[in-house]
């Protein structure tokens, strides 16, 4: 009989310092803290300082300045790529970072988690006929981000909400794309492979490439009355609810907690309006309510996506880069199990069960 276990359920793969879920607590430990005791109250450069905590030598205590510099040299690399940034932005974003040295110190690992920012925001900016806006290695991390995407300093509310946002999504434990950047680090092949099998991971839409198609579901629904109506059609179509239902939280994903509070505390003074949200919450309600009739053997709560697109279309980065925005925070979390992965020496080598035909023996 096969001990093969499918989508490998319930097996522990690595022993880590750095991230527990607990699906049926609802809750999310980051090396020693809660999430909600991070998300709003550290900054970025803070939380990912955290993470590398021991996993490189001479590693500076404040890192902000550190990783500004990395911005700048990150950005030098666009001069010789300008027919890169004309790619779909995830492509693009490869693309570039693979251009990259490969190592392992920790100047490289400031370059990797720079990249995304610096890319993507350059990204966006040639999709609207813009060069890109060199970084300010003096700025915070998410406040430079914004300036870089805009050209014009955001206003402290948005800086925190995008700062709140990459806390959020720093480190999750031994998801699919953790998981495939520790593989590859066990190889020895460098931290700018890691990271590259970490973001092909995170593009496939049943991980971080899910939450844009939130955003289309908030503007078919359009109104708060039109949520329930518009939500039962679709699953009498055999549609997934974009933003609820998650492999590991058996209750309400705690990130989700986070990021709705980053929403809220943007105000109406940004793209999301005081009706989105409402709408968002109209249709979470809805939602909650129809699976919990439809599904009544399963717990589908809400997950990261609902508020993570609400939060990203606020600050008015278009849907087609928000799993590059997940990226800007996760990569820090799959440096983090990089290094600590690198730091055991065990090459990842599971074993498979062969159930193809066998050649016949000659009579």
């Amino acid at each position: 009989m096969s001990n093969a276990v499918d989508g490998l359920e319930g097996v522990v793969a690595a022993e880590t310092v750095l991230s527990e879920v607990d699906g049926d607590a609802g809750r999310l430990l980051i090396r020693g803290h809660d999430l909600d005791a991070l998300a709003g109250r550290w900054r970025f450069e803070s939380v990912t300082s955290l993470l590398w905590d021991g996993f490189f030598p001479s590693l500076p205590t404040d890192l902000a300045r550190p990783l500004g510099d990395a911005r700048v040299a990150v950005f030098q690399s666009l001069a010789g790529a300008p027919d890169l940034l004309q790619r779909p932005a995830v492509e693009a974003v490869r693309a570039l970072i693979a251009r990259l040295p490969d190592g392992d110190d920790w100047d490289l690992a400031l370059q990797l988690v720079a990249a995304p920012a610096v890319f993507t925001a350059a990204v966006v900016r040639a999709r609207a006929g813009e060069a890109p806006v060199a970084p300010d290695p003096t700025l915070g991390h998410a406040a430079d981000i914004l300036r870089m995407t805009r050209g014009a300093a955001a206003s402290a509310a948005e800086s925190a909400a995008l700062d709140a946002y990459l806390v959020t999504v720093a480190d999750h434990g031994l998801n699919a794309s953790t998981f495939a950047a520790r593989v590859v680090a066990s190889t020895r092949a460098g931290l700018t492979s890691a990271v590259l099998a970490g973001l092909s991971a995170l593009k496939g839409p049943l991980h971080g490439g899910a939450p844009g198609p939130v955003i289309d579901m908030l503007d078919g629904i359009g109104t708060p009355e039109n949520a329930r109506p518009w939500l039962e059609a679709a699953l009498d179509r055999g549609d997934r609810l974009m933003g609820f239902g998650h492999r590991v939280y058996r209750v309400r994903d705690p990130r989700a907690d986070a990021l709705k509070r980053a929403v809220a505390a943007l105000g109406a003074g940004s793209a999301a309006a005081p009706g989105r949200l409402a709408l968002a919450e109209a249709v979470e309600a809805a939602a909650l309510a129809i699976l919990r009739e439809r599904k009544p053997g399963r717990s589908l709560q809400t997950n990261v996506e609902l508020y993570t697109a609400l939060l990203l279309e606020a600050l008015a980065f278009p849907p087609e880069t928000f799993t590059c925005m997940f990226a800007m925070g996760r990569a820090s979390g799959w440096i983090a199990h990089a290094r600590e992965q690198l730091a055991g020496g065990r090459l990842v080598r599971p074993q498979s069960r062969y159930v193809g035909p066998r050649p016949h023996l000659a009579a």
